[in-house]
């Protein structure tokens, strides 16, 4: 199977490789530990309004997902005809004329070392995102070092074209490095003042007494601009608006129309995103996936949110942390215990967050535990003692399938598939 795929992978690698020779697309490569995919929508929604734009679907960012998104096909998953189809599409696409995109919005991962070294071999993007490295960063089991994972993120900055523009999350203390490294070719973004583009005075909108998105003014060389987001919360969100905001700069856009397309554009499932929930409630469904520092960001906006009743956090396990996990999830079981009133862990190493949170105070009765395939369950019971007024934050690794439980707890089941993440089909089998 390993075989297999690597050979599908090399053949559609050189279909994308002869089809980017052939149309010359303008490349946005965005890569770091925590927000690639909100930040790849974001720098998407700037630029579909003025060009014609193709973005990586989903989280299609590794050495076979990058192709794909080249080329404009879908995964094939474990089903081998589509992956002949694929093939044979893609060196149509590649060989004969046709309708190309001006721009292409590619998000680029590493889950082992080499990962992105390996794309870069044949990959030159016009402007490389590095969205930061937070100390304990996701998907870190497979390196040996925090030092190795950010030379693995490095190797996408030095693959820039002559003439390209590096952007750079400059509120990390490893990218404001990066800046100094990088400094004719690079512009940082990010809340602290001394970044290029630098976001202040945000605050959470609300519309009937119910947070319905966030506000907040970009400063960029004497310039102020408000914006607004709506839909989701949280400062991530921010951040990724800023990226999009100094791409389209870099590009050549105005910051009025940039704003304005800030403001329409609508957030990704799972991704601190509010929904209705049943009984009045409110759920914040940060479901996609799951990492130390986006633990205690979501946490924190959960505390943030004001007017509610009761904020009740559903946590479940944070993976691929290797040696850092129970460290990391004591951190945010303390957390936890300053920004809610309930705390319900799912999986066996989540019950470090309940250890974590009783030692720092919170009742006992308030904490509850579930085991590792009970992320439905607990949404069931969940729902059985929700009240109006209720704020609900629900988060974990993607492997956890935290989606479930906002399943059981959202207004509106119908609209499952559009609102929640992993409804496709291979992922409900799974």
């Amino acid at each position: 199977m390993i075989l297999l795929k690597k050979f599908i992978s090399t053949i559609l690698t050189w279909e994308a490789r002869a089809l980017l020779a052939r149309t010359k697309p303008r490349i946005v490569a965005v890569t770091g530990s925590m927000g690639k995919t909100t930040t790849k929508d974001a720098v998407y929604a700037v630029l579909a309004g003025v060009a014609h734009v193709r973005k990586s679907e989903k989280s299609f960012n590794t050495e076979l997902g990058v192709p794909l998104t080249i080329l404009g096909l879908p995964n094939g998953w474990r089903n081998p005809f589509v992956w002949m189809a694929n093939i044979v599409r893609g060196a149509a696409y590649a060989l004969m004329p046709g309708r190309y995109p001006q721009w292409l919005v590619l998000e680029v991962g590493a889950d082992r070392p080499g990962d992105i070294q390996s794309l870069t071999r044949w990959l030159r993007p016009d402007i490389v995102v590095l969205t930061g490295v937070p100390e304990i960063p996701p998907h870190i089991e497979f390196f040996s070092s925090h030092e190795e994972l950010l030379k693995e993120k490095r190797a996408l900055a030095l693959a820039l074209k002559p003439g390209g523009t590096l952007i750079l999350n400059g509120d990390d203390p490893h990218m404001q490095e990066m800046h100094a490294e990088f400094r004719a070719v690079s512009t940082t973004y990010g809340m602290e003042s001394h970044n290029d583009f630098s976001g202040s005075h945000d605050e959470i909108i609300y519309e009937n007494g119910a947070p319905s998105g966030m506000r907040f003014r970009m400063n960029n060389d004497g310039s102020s601009v408000p914006v607004a987001l709506y839909g989701a919360l949280g400062r991530p969100r921010i951040y990724a608006a800023l990226a999009a905001l100094a791409v389209g700069k870099t590009a050549g856009l105005d910051f009025v129309s940039l704003a304005r397309a800030l403001g329409e554009w609508v957030p990704p499932p799972g991704r601190l995103r509010i929904l209705k929930g049943l009984k009045e409630s409110i759920v914040i469904d940060d479901t996609y996936n799951s990492s130390p520092a986006a633990a205690l960001a979501a946490l924190d906006t959960l505390k943030e949110v004001e007017g509610m009743k009761r904020k009740i956090a559903v946590l479940g396990d944070m993976l691929e942390l290797g040696k850092h996990s129970a460290e990391a999830h004591r951190k945010v079981g303390e957390r936890a215990a300053a920004c809610a009133d309930m705390l319900i862990t799912v999986g066996f190493r989540a019950r470090v967050m309940g250890e974590a949170a009783l030692d720092a105070g919170m009742p006992e009765g308030n904490i509850r535990e579930y085991e590792l395939d009970e992320s439905a369950r607990a949404g069931k019971e969940l729902e059985l003692e929700l009240r109006e007024g209720d704020l609900v934050l629900v988060k974990g690794s993607q492997g956890m399938r935290m989606e479930r439980t906002v399943h059981e707890i959202m207004a509106e089941p119908e609209r499952v598939e559009e609102l929640l993440v992993r409804q496709d089909e291979e992922w409900q089998n799974r």
